[in-house]
């Protein structure tokens, strides 16, 4: 396994503060916006923004859910073990507010479609945009493109995205991964 580097702890830090910025472009007060983060690895990413957003540019009142798509996935039956779900926690309506959906890695789109189905239960909203960290162009199954992106990257099918979140790990860190071509 070979793994390259892609964004550093400092590289990660600017990104989050302009798609902070570019949020508070588009949504002023965000009194009519709510930011959905998907479990399990878009909740890091959301929950930084929120961060950001409150402490450094004091946006009140900002409302965060975090939303488990797991049954909703289209391949959720092909797993052989039991899938655990994480529990979606939102204590709020959507029905027509501009909702942003935060996810990590963009692959195929296959979870963002999941997602829009599990927010039906909880409204009808004007808008739905995508923030991502890491938008992995070329892989896509449905025409699923992101409204605010961290950082495009052109990988091959064999390569994985990895992000690594402080907290979890000891630092902030996104590297792909890929499997060394070469027979040892």
């Amino acid at each position: 396994m070979s793994r390259k580097t892609l964004l550093t702890s400092k590289e990660i830090e600017i990104i989050l503060h302009r798609l902070a910025c570019q949020l508070i472009e588009n949504h002023n007060d965000f009194s009519n916006t709510v930011l959905i983060g998907l479990q399990p690895r878009g909740t890091f990413l959301a929950e930084r923004l929120k961060k950001i957003l409150v402490e450094d540019y004091n946006i009140q009142n900002l409302k965060l859910g975090l939303l488990d798509i797991t049954f909703y996935r289209d391949d959720f039956r092909r797993n052989d073990e039991p899938l655990e779900a994480t529990p979606t926690k939102i204590d709020f309506l959507i029905e027509n507010k501009k909702v942003v959906i935060i996810d990590d890695v963009l692959y195929s789109g296959r979870s963002v479609r999941s997602a829009l189905t599990a927010l039906q239960a909880f409204g009808r909203p004007i808008s739905i945009e995508l923030l991502v960290l890491i938008d992995r162009r070329f892989s896509r199954h449905l025409p699923i493109q992101p409204n605010y992106r961290g950082r495009q990257v052109d990988a091959i099918n064999e390569e994985k995205v990895l992000v690594n979140w402080k907290g979890t790990h000891s630092k902030d860190e996104i590297y792909l991964v890929s499997k060394n071509s070469k027979k040892e």
